[in-house]
């Protein structure tokens, strides 16, 4: 069996604080014999859970990575029992380039997963990532928000499983988290993601969609901040109370919740964020972008619910997502 070329600077199992990479060697036009470095923190004190905490496995996503950096130079030893890895810019050549994919292989490392050590640069680190690091973990937590093309209402979210034991583990991971929204989710689109993988090897996972639009925003970054601490607490990890605050739970049980554009042009939107619309309900207009005297199409919620996402920024091609419609289970 090939083996993977990554190797960490530092070590993955010691006590204290390790900052340093995870080490791809690539060799490319502007660099023989260069390394694609990925940036770690291991932060380790005697024997209780792990938890991998991971940002920007899309590189256009910033509320993650700003956490998990803060939490790199500001978490201590004493305060957690236990092991603590950080992965801010899990895709480091997409967050580079502030790309959702990555540049070098044009590869989408949310659909790569568990990935082959001997395919191209997202499919090793994924790879890694699968044999190397999640089966360290107890917990693992992959921060996502809207990047460059959607924004979302700020909601952490666990997925519907087979081992119901596990779902409910990864629900009260979820509640913990205690984001404004707290979402279950049956996936529409699972081949490859990483939450696939870690769910697939019994590990407690959570995500999130925190907002969007290619930015974040100081509210976003202190959902992230805050959930980041209730979570490490709830796994046993770190000392102290939970911060905690009401949230809407919301379900997205099926695909009459998501909607896609049927012609290009300009989106209007007939509501904003957190908006109730009722089924069959006007959500968005798309007008033509290259004539005038032409009537827009009407996008109509395919069920009653809140309006959870919608595209950015103001143009639309045929087959873009355009909104979400989630169900409010309170």
């Amino acid at each position: 069996m090939t083996a993977n070329p990554i190797t960490a600077t530092i070590p993955l199992d010691a006590q204290g604080v390790h900052h340093g990479f995870l080490k791809l060697p690539h060799s490319r036009d502007d660099s023989a014999w260069g390394s694609v470095m990925i940036p770690i923190t291991v932060i380790a004190n005697g024997t209780g859970p792990t938890a991998l905490l991971t940002g920007a496995n899309h590189g256009d996503e910033y509320e993650g990575p700003i956490a998990l950096q803060d939490l790199a130079v500001t978490l201590t030893p004493d305060q957690i029992t236990g092991r603590v890895i950080i992965l801010p810019m899990m895709n480091m050549p997409a967050f580079a380039a502030g790309k959702r994919c990555s540049p070098i292989d044009g590869a989408n490392m949310n659909r790569s997963f568990p990935g082959k050590p001997d395919g191209s640069v997202t499919a090793k680190i994924c790879d890694f990532i699968a044999a190397q690091l999640v089966p360290l973990a107890d917990v693992v937590l992959d921060f996502h928000s809207g990047g460059s093309t959607l924004d979302f209402l700020p909601f952490a979210a666990a997925h519907v499983l087979e081992d119901k034991t596990q779902e409910a583990a990864c629900m009260a991971a979820m509640q913990a988290f205690n984001a404004p929204y707290s979402a279950r989710m049956l996936e529409i689109d699972n081949v490859g993601m990483f939450d696939t993988e870690v769910e697939n090897q019994g590990k407690v996972f959570v995500t999130t969609e925190l907002g969007g639009a290619g930015t974040s925003t100081a509210r976003s970054v202190a959902i992230a901040r805050k959930g980041i601490r209730n979570l490490l607490i709830h796994s046993g990890i770190l000392q102290g109370e939970m911060s905690q605050a009401p949230s809407v739970n919301i379900d997205m049980p099926d695909a009459s919740c998501f909607h896609f554009a049927q012609n290009a042009g300009m989106i209007e939107y007939l509501g904003d964020l957190g908006d109730p619309v009722t089924e069959g309900q006007p959500i968005a207009r798309i007008w033509p972008a290259d004539r005038t005297g032409v009537a827009p199409q009407i996008c109509t919620a395919g069920r009653s619910g809140i309006l959870a996402a919608r595209h950015v920024p103001g143009l639309v091609k045929m087959g873009d997502f355009v909104g979400l419609v989630a169900v409010v289970l309170d």
